[in-house]
């Protein structure tokens, strides 16, 4: 958090890392996404360059859910620090910024969500950088060890 406080804003977003089958795939079955996984939110700097990764969750876990289980508005707001998402996180707090809903938004609004989808853009680019290694394609290993693997990542993204 000491990394993420330096920054000017961060960009949240989640994600799902595909996972084979487990015994128990109920809670690991993602309705949205027609597959198994395992649900992880990703924390970005205004370059798109990884910062953080949560615990890994399962793939039936709403990303705001996920979001509010780790702490990330709260902390986000303990800080001040200001925090771009989608708007699946609507309602996560006064610290995480979301586009405005509707369909056929006209004028500044339509700008403010243009600008908006800008910026969140970027992190995007983060999630990709995380999902284009080769483990994290389709994990076949324990659902207890895709923290680990994805914190690793991480820390290798940081480091280079």
């Amino acid at each position: 958090m000491h990394t993420i406080r330096r920054k000017a804003y961060v960009i949240l977003d989640g994600t799902l890392l595909p996972i084979g089958r487990v015994a128990a795939d109920r809670p690991y079955y993602s309705g949205k996404k027609k597959h198994h996984g395992m649900n992880v939110q990703v924390l970005a700097d205004p370059a798109g360059r990884l910062l953080w990764v949560s615990d890994a969750l399962p793939g039936a876990v709403h990303d705001l859910t996920a979001a509010r289980t780790h702490g990330i508005p709260a902390a986000l707001a303990a800080d001040g620090i200001k925090c771009w998402a989608d708007k699946v996180y609507q309602g996560a707090g006064s610290a995480v910024r979301v586009p405005i809903r509707g369909k056929r938004l006209r004028g500044w609004r339509r700008r403010h969500n243009r600008d908006h989808a800008k910026i969140r853009s970027l992190g995007e680019r983060a999630i990709a950088t995380l999902k284009c290694r080769r483990v994290l394609r389709n994990l076949r290993c324990s659902t207890t060890r895709i923290t680990t693997v994805a914190r690793a990542i991480v820390t290798l993204e940081l480091t280079s």
